[in-house]
């Protein structure tokens, strides 16, 4: 069983529970993600990637908790339809149809999430996670070699 704070693992099971039966294709990216299969860190939010219907969508299930809206978003690096909710006070990040810059500066197609996903039992019910073996490459990808190094030691165990 994952070490998460309990508010943690009810926001979790809250956000799989009301997005249930909704057709929102989605997972748990970043540090909650990580903690929930059995990487030693301390989340400070909640990080989900869907697609870009689905980042509407989630926005739409928790509407009276929106602290920011979702529209499009761009960095130097990545880009989404990003926005932010918060229950119990834990910030909830939604990106939806992520896109990662690649070397020669074009934008790489959106993550497809249902490629790189699995799922970690919470208390009976089932969590979508990206795997640690994708999240590795995805932080290297970003130049985020000591973070990628650290999820490619727990991948293979």
């Amino acid at each position: 069983m994952p070490t998460l704070d309990e508010r943690y693992l009810n926001v979790i099971k809250t956000l799989s529970t009301t997005l249930e039966g909704r057709s929102v294709v989605w997972a748990l990216t970043g540090s909650t993600s990580f903690a929930l299969q059995d990487v030693p860190l301390t989340p400070n939010d909640i990080d989900v990637q869907t697609t870009e219907d689905g980042a509407y969508a989630i926005e739409e299930a928790f509407s009276e908790q929106v602290v920011e809206p979702v529209s499009f978003s761009e960095s130097e690096t990545i880009r989404s339809h990003f926005g932010v909710v918060e229950l119990d006070g834990i910030r909830i990040e939604i990106m939806g149809a992520v896109q990662k810059r690649q070397p020669n500066g074009r934008w790489e197609p959106p993550v497809d999430v249902t490629d790189h996903r699995t799922f970690v039992d919470v208390e009976g019910i089932l969590i979508p996670v990206l795997t640690l073996r994708y999240e590795a490459s995805a932080y290297e990808q970003m130049g985020r070699s000591e973070r990628a190094a650290i999820l490619a030691k727990h991948a293979e165990n």
